[in-house]
């Protein structure tokens, strides 16, 4: 039986490797796919030319979640928790407008929750928040590569260096809503 009630979220936190996994840990996420969305330039960009900058596409993750499981609400906490959402177009090394931090609300509602939550979380950043919220036009997948990044690629540099350690904040601050116990 499939579940007709599942939703998205779509965001993009810096690098779509990073977010990528960090939800792929969630409860009540379905599926999680990396792309690129928030582009002015035509046509299905390539990994190449949104890392040129020229696009104006953002790496994004597109997730789909059961809300029944955990709410967009959580799931955008797990979000702003998850990234530096105070730097205008960077994350860490990473540095553009592709790795910019977005919400692309997918209607009204998720709108209005984008904006309350931003508005609950700035307390806790010393930085104003930066975070964009804007609507979403087209979602692009990106390449098959860039899929599952961390699960195929944890030994990678970049995987031990970077994400890994944002798995290990995820665990500690939001262990009850993962999809395995941490001890």
């Amino acid at each position: 039986m499939t579940n007709k009630n599942l939703e998205k979220l779509t965001v993009g936190a810096g690098c779509f490797w990073c977010i990528e996994a960090v939800y792929n840990e969630v409860k009540g996420i379905e599926k999680v796919v990396s792309g690129y969305s928030g582009g002015t330039v035509p046509g299905t960009p390539t990994y190449r030319e949104v890392c040129s900058g020229l696009t104006g596409h953002a790496e994004v993750v597109q997730v789909t979640f059961d809300p029944n499981v955990i709410s967009y609400e959580d799931l955008l906490v797990i979000f702003m928790t998850s990234h530096d959402p105070t730097t205008l177009n960077r994350q860490g090394a990473d540095v553009g407008t592709q790795y910019r931090s977005v919400i692309f609300y997918h209607n009204d509602k998720q709108k209005e929750i984008a904006e309350v939550v931003i508005k609950e979380m700035t307390p806790y950043y010393e930085m104003p928040i930066v975070t964009e919220i804007s609507p979403l036009g087209e979602f692009f997948e990106a390449e098959a590569v860039h899929q599952n990044y961390y699960a195929n690629n944890q030994t990678q540099g970049y995987c031990s260096f970077v994400i890994t350690p944002k798995l290990a904040k995820l665990r500690q601050l939001h262990a009850d809503k993962l999809k395995t116990r941490v001890t």
